[in-house]
């Protein structure tokens, strides 16, 4: 994935995810830090905008723009804190980047891209990608249940 997409993924998922009530703090210290470091070093480029809708199509977009007008995806400490967040959530949260629309499409990625535990439930498919270029591809737990399979719900 582009140095500028791996941002704005961070900047999407820690938006959804930081701002729940339940949300974990490690989370939360991630996603503060992030926009403090972009509110310093790239003092006109607005990230709150993503706060009140992530999964905004439209919003992303502008902040991708913003982003690749500055020096961003060349910035090591930037990048950092952008991974630190893409791992806080998949710690903590990894059912966010479904629910704010990331999708695995023309994905571009130099050494491994690795996919934690999938599950799929009812009429669902436990894994789609289009147009990935990666070194490796690995997958942990795959699980796909039928409507038959599903718990019951409380």
């Amino acid at each position: 994935m582009d140095p500028i997409s791996m941002i704005v993924m961070a900047l999407v998922t820690g938006a959804a995810t930081a701002l729940k009530p339940t949300a974990e703090q490690a989370v939360k210290d991630a996603y503060a830090g992030i926009k403090e470091l972009i509110q310093r070093k790239y003092g006109g480029l607005e990230v709150t905008m993503l706060e009140t809708d992530p999964a905004s199509k439209e919003r992303q977009a502008i902040i991708k723009q913003n982003l690749e007008k500055t020096g961003a995806k060349q910035d090591e400490e930037l990048l950092r804190r952008a991974q630190a967040i893409l791992n806080a959530v998949q710690t903590h949260a990894p059912e966010v980047p479904r629910t704010v629309g990331i999708d695995l499409k023309d994905i571009k990625v130099a050494t491994s891209l690795n996919v934690g535990k999938l599950v799929a439930e009812g009429n669902a498919t436990a894994f789609r990608g289009e147009g990935l270029e990666a070194g490796s591809l690995s997958f942990g737990d795959v699980e796909a249940r039928g409507r038959e399979d599903m718990p019951p719900k409380n």
